[in-house]
C-alpha cells in the first residue's frame, strides 16, 4: 500500500492506493471532518457508524478496514478507511452542501490513478481513461442504491451546489 496525502479544497484526506486490487482508501475521520465542518470528526464519525448500524447499512459498516496512517502527531496509527464504493455510502448520510463536490472529486481521483498507470497517449486514450474512472464512480453509486433502496443523488445537494457556484 502506497499512503499519501490528497486535497479536496484546501483539506488533506489520508489515502492509501492498493496496487494488488487497484482501489483507493480513504480515511474516514478525515472525510467526515470536512463534510460535517465539526470540530470533533472522530465523535462524528463514532456517531455516524451508530446510525449506519441503526439503518441496516450494516455491510458498508463491516467492510470497514483500519490501516496504518500518519496522525497529524506524526505517529503511525490505525485509522478508519473506506474504498470508494463504501466511501459514497457513508457520504450518503451525511448531510452537507459539500457532498456532491466530493462526489465528483472521488470519480476525478479514480480517474487520475486509472491514467497514472495506463499512461494514455493521444485523446481516444484519455477519452477511454476518463470513461473507466466514470465506471468505477458509476458502479459504485448503482451498487450502494440498490442494496439501500436509495438515490445517492440528493436534490438538496444539487441544490446546494447552484449556491456554492
Amino acid at each position: 500500500m502506497k499512503n499519501e496525502l490528497k486535497l479536496f479544497e484546501d483539506n488533506k484526506i489520508r489515502t492509501a492506493w492498493d496496487e494488488e486490487h487497484e482501489e483507493w482508501y480513504f480515511s474516514v475521520v478525515d472525510v467526515c471532518g470536512i463534510l460535517s465542518n465539526t470540530e470533533n470528526p472522530r465523535r462524528y464519525w463514532s456517531d455516524l457508524k451508530r446510525k449506519l448500524k441503526s439503518e441496516g447499512a450494516t455491510e458498508v459498516y463491516e467492510k470497514i478496514v483500519q490501516l496504518k496512517m500518519t496522525a497529524p502527531d506524526g505517529k503511525q496509527r490505525l485509522t478508519d478507511v473506506a474504498d470508494t464504493k463504501q466511501l459514497l455510502r457513508i457520504i450518503q448520510s451525511i448531510p452537507s452542501p459539500k457532498a456532491e463536490p466530493f462526489k465528483l472529486w472521488l470519480a476525478e481521483v479514480s480517474t487520475t490513478e486509472i491514467s497514472r498507470n495506463t499512461n494514455p497517449k493521444g485523446f481516444e486514450a484519455s477519452r477511454d481513461v476518463a470513461r473507466q474512472g466514470g465506471n468505477v464512480a458509476r458502479n459504485a453509486r448503482e451498487e450502494i442504491e440498490s442494496h439501500s433502496g436509495k438515490s445517492v443523488l440528493s436534490s438538496a445537494n444539487a441544490k446546494t451546489i447552484k449556491e456554492i457556484e
